[in-house]
């Protein structure tokens, strides 16, 4: 038991000794547990290292963006869906006034106005686009005193009585007739007039400006008057002498950009026969600039022209004993023009969106001379022509004499006569018109006769560049708001496609244009509302079609995501991991600090 006993305090012995080597800790310093506390305050260093490479990849991102940053000018978006609800809901209408004179009748005006508007409303088609606010005064001219309806009306207080006889219509020429109308009535834009007066032959006239005029027997009957008058106010007037109305689905002849080119092409079919030349300078002058600028405020025609040389046709004709000719029908006409051989080329000002017309006079060669073209019904053409719709007019031209070669000189240079080259562009105005969709004939055959429509030197009279003014109006106006109303919904639906300030500008200049073509039309200033909405819908197509709109730029948010992403994902999320690491350890860190001080200010 002793020996047990002592192995104990011998080793008590050496821990106590021991104990008295270590330093002696004081009895208030507290316990310290380097898991749980640390003595020193965590430093910064680390944290703000860290945070000042996260901040200096916020810091780049805006300028990120903005380096990617698509420019877009701002559009007026709502005025474009005001100018599209406002032609879609409201129908645009065109201010009209008619004026019936009746010399030598004694009928009550009054009548007779109810009975015009009876037969009108019965002619009158609804147009849902576009249609007519028309107004009717009735003048009854009994010589010394005139009997007018309605009696307030300013449009036939105007006319003074006397001013038309029924001598002055019945036994003067149709153009003599006409200038003096034209004197008495004044033709202002928006008004149109007619007179009926009595004599021995019957005839019905349309001037070339703003007027017709009637001749019925003495025994006539006053209604079959008001019918006809109704007649040629609503379907020469106002329809042109259309059966399709006012407003057609397209209208043709015109290019986007309000320019029409006519390209006259001279054709020698073989050179080593004869060759030809025109004076088209001349006939330029005088034929063709007074339809230009007669047709000014509805397109901005340009003309140009050009001599060709081996252009055979590709159709074929066959010999005519009877009529001593070659002939072609009318079932080679898709074939007559030749796309491979001629090269009717037009210059760089031609190109875009401008309606090119091409306008050929075909000369045959030798051993196909003379050359007719034979009608469905067996008659040869007066013209020797026809029209391409979409495309233009073609004239076939047989030299004088040309069954004889020996009295032309192999590849001797002629001229086409003056006369014969007026006639030729006389028909080529023919046919210009029939694109434009007036008739080539002057007779206008309606349900109650036949009415004869004076012609213009200028090519279109003065009621159908009103018609055209008219027709112009309203579907350049609806193709403008629908173009605008395009590119609005598809800037919309691309937030990053480019917008330049041009197409923001030509944009505003389109409504501006639009709004005063509204005006004018509602005031009846036709020739300035055709101008104007030209201009809108040219400025509405140039921006729909602006080349900046076609780049590739215009990429979806989502796309530009993902373009970017592989780039800059990767190193963005260490360096948030490793921020949000290191501000993690520093709050630890800090919360041992505080632990150990608190403790510290416990103890003493």
């Amino acid at each position: 038991m002793a020996e047990i006993s002592e192995a104990p305090d011998s080793d008590s012995s050496k821990l106590l000794g021991s104990d008295s080597k270590a330093p002696q800790r004081p009895d208030s310093e507290p316990e310290f547990d380097p898991k749980l506390m640390r003595k020193t305050k965590p430093g910064l260093k680390r944290l703000f290292l860290t945070f000042s490479v996260l901040f200096s990849f916020l810091l780049g991102f805006p300028f990120l963006w903005k380096s990617v940053e698509i420019y877009r000018s701002p559009l007026p978006f709502r005025e474009i869906d005001s100018l599209s609800t406002q032609l879609r809901s409201d129908t645009l209408l065109f201010p009209l006034h008619f004026h019936a004179l009746f010399v030598g009748f004694d009928s009550d005006p009054d009548r007779l106005r109810w009975s015009i508007l009876s037969e009108i409303t019965k002619l009158t088609s609804q147009n849902p686009k576009c249609s007519d606010n028309y107004t009717l005064s009735v003048t009854v001219d009994l010589g010394s005193r005139c009997l007018r309806g309605p009696t307030s009306s300013p449009h036939s207080s105007s006319y003074q009585c006397g001013s038309v006889t029924g001598d002055d219509v019945v036994q003067n020429d149709d153009v003599v007739v006409d200038e003096r109308l034209a004197s008495v009535f004044g033709g202002k834009n928006n008004e149109y007039s007619m007179a009926v007066v009595k004599g021995v032959s019957e005839r019905a006239v349309v001037g070339k400006y703003r007027h017709a005029w009637m001749v019925v027997g003495d025994g006539s009957d006053v209604e079959m008057a008001v019918v006809k008058v109704a007649e040629v106010l609503i379907k020469v007037f106002i329809n042109g002498g259309r059966e399709e109305g006012l407003i057609r689905n397209e209208f043709m002849p015109v290019g986007a950009d309000g320019k029409i080119v006519l390209s006259f092409n001279l054709l020698n079919a073989d050179p080593h026969d004869w060759v030809y030349d025109w004076d088209f300078e001349k006939i330029d002058d005088t034929l063709l600039t007074p339809m230009i600028e007669a047709l000014g405020p509805v397109a901005n025609i340009s003309v140009e022209s050009q001599v060709l040389y081996h252009t055979p046709k590709a159709s074929f004709s066959y010999w005519n004993q009877k009529l001593e000719s070659y002939v072609f029908s009318t079932k080679d006409l898709p074939f007559f023009v030749n796309s491979n051989e001629w090269h009717l080329d037009t210059s760089i000002a031609a190109g875009g969106r401008s309606k090119i017309l091409q306008f050929a006079v075909y000369v045959p060669s030798a051993k196909e001379c003379p050359l007719l073209l034979q009608l469905p019904n067996g008659e040869i053409s007066k013209t020797n022509g026809f029209i391409s719709p979409m495309w233009g007019g073609v004239i076939v031209w047989n030299p004088q004499g040309c069954l004889k070669d020996s009295e032309f000189k192999p590849s001797a240079k002629n001229i086409i006569p003056i006369q014969d080259l007026e006639n030729m562009f006389e028909v080529f105005i023919g046919q210009f018109r029939q694109l434009f969709g007036f008739k080539s004939l002057n007779v206008y055959t309606g349900a109650s006769g036949d009415w004869n429509l004076l012609p213009s030197e200028r090519g279109f009279t003065e009621w159908e560049l009103d018609v055209l003014s008219r027709q112009h109006t309203c579907f350049n106006l609806h193709s403008c708001a629908t173009t605008l109303g395009s590119l609005s919904r598809l800037v919309q639906s691309l937030p990053r496609m480019i917008i330049k300030d041009e197409i923001g500008k030509q944009v505003k200049l389109s409504l501006e244009a639009a709004k005063l073509a509204l005006s004018n039309a509602s005031s009846g200033v036709y020739e300035f509302s055709a101008a104007s909405s030209s201009q809108a819908r040219s400025l509405a197509e140039d921006a729909f079609f602006h080349p900046s709109i076609m780049s590739v730029s215009y990429y979806s948010f989502e796309h530009c995501f993902a373009v970017y992403s592989p780039f800059f994902l990767p190193v963005s999320m260490h360096v948030v991991l490793a921020a949000l690491r290191e501000l993690r350890r520093y709050k630890q860190e800090k919360a041992k600090y505080l632990a150990w001080k608190a403790k510290a200010n416990t103890a003493t």
